[in-house]
């Protein structure tokens, strides 16, 4: 038989599982955080997980989709210059902080096979739901910067977030650059912001 659950523990609940789920799927991934790790915080069986979520990759949607939004703040300061060569370098700056202080985004940036099985599983348009804080916010103002002729008109906006993304490998390689390491990553986020701007 079943486990009714009143909605003050649902909530707990529920939040115990977000809670935990980020923590174990930045650490060890979706394939290797198991159900019992994910329920043993919130006291529940196992079996119970599934009156909650009905899979692991579910959870892992909403706790992105949870993130999101924090995420979405950190990037809407930075668009809130006007393009540039500084603007466009405080983008990439703030990318790059995602990646080196954020270990579950970094985690998915960096495994997409995690994020495929996520859609596999789930669906695109359910994992679509984080892009309205992350990439609309940076499509737009890409191509407000292209209306405006401040930014390459050639080139598609969604193509420009992968070379502002791109500056975030430098980071996740950082043990290939040495010691000029914060050198390097400077030069290149400058050199790519001048490159972008028409």
């Amino acid at each position: 038989m079943a486990v009714a659950f009143t909605a003050e523990e649902r909530a707990r609940i529920t939040a115990s599982l977000l809670d935990t789920a980020e923590e174990l799927f930045a650490t060890q991934g979706l394939k290797k955080t198991s159900l019992d790790e994910l329920v043993a915080a919130s006291g529940i069986a196992k079996g119970s997980f599934y009156a909650f979520f009905e899979s692991k990759e579910e959870l892992y949607k909403e706790v992105m989709i949870r993130r999101a939004p924090v995420l979405g703040k950190r990037l809407a300061a930075a668009l809130d210059r006007p393009p540039g060569v500084e603007a466009l370098a405080h983008i990439m700056r703030e990318l790059i902080d995602v990646l080196t202080t954020d270990p579950f985004y970094r985690r998915l940036l960096t495994r997409p096979e995690e994020l495929e099985a996520v859609a596999r599983r789930v669906g695109a348009e359910e994992v679509a739901r984080v892009t309205p804080h992350l990439l609309t916010p940076l499509l737009d103002y890409l191509a407000r910067g292209q209306a405006d002729g401040v930014i390459v008109a050639d080139v598609p906006p969604e193509v420009l977030v992968g070379v502002l993304r791109s500056a975030g490998l430098l980071v996740l390689n950082r043990d290939r650059f040495g010691p000029d390491h914060s050198q390097v990553v400077e030069a290149t986020i400058n050199a790519l912001a001048r490159g972008l701007l028409a």
